[in-house]
């Protein structure tokens, strides 16, 4: 059976603001940069440039909802994407 394919996405959260219920970052996965910004108060995500950002917005909103709480302004994070970019 052949192995699903995978790329390893990383995160890097530049800053939060609670009062906007926003965080801002950078994210990157196989040659692709994006730079992101998620509304977490209206379930919203901007993600810049366009150019390949259909590979990576809905495994991205996935790990930013379930890591949410866990997410810090300087942190790097890392998640799988099934897909081989």
């Amino acid at each position: 059976m052949d192995k699903l394919p995978k790329t390893t996405a990383h995160v890097k959260v530049l800053n939060q603001n609670f009062n906007d219920q926003c965080i801002n970052g950078e994210v990157s996965a196989g040659g692709f940069e994006w730079q992101f910004s998620w509304a977490f108060g209206k379930g919203e995500l901007n993600v810049e440039p366009s150019l390949g950002r259909a590979l990576i917005e809905d495994s991205l909103l996935r790990f930013l909802i379930r890591t949410d709480y866990n997410l810090e302004p300087g942190g790097d994070y890392i998640f799988m994407v099934r897909a081989q970019f």
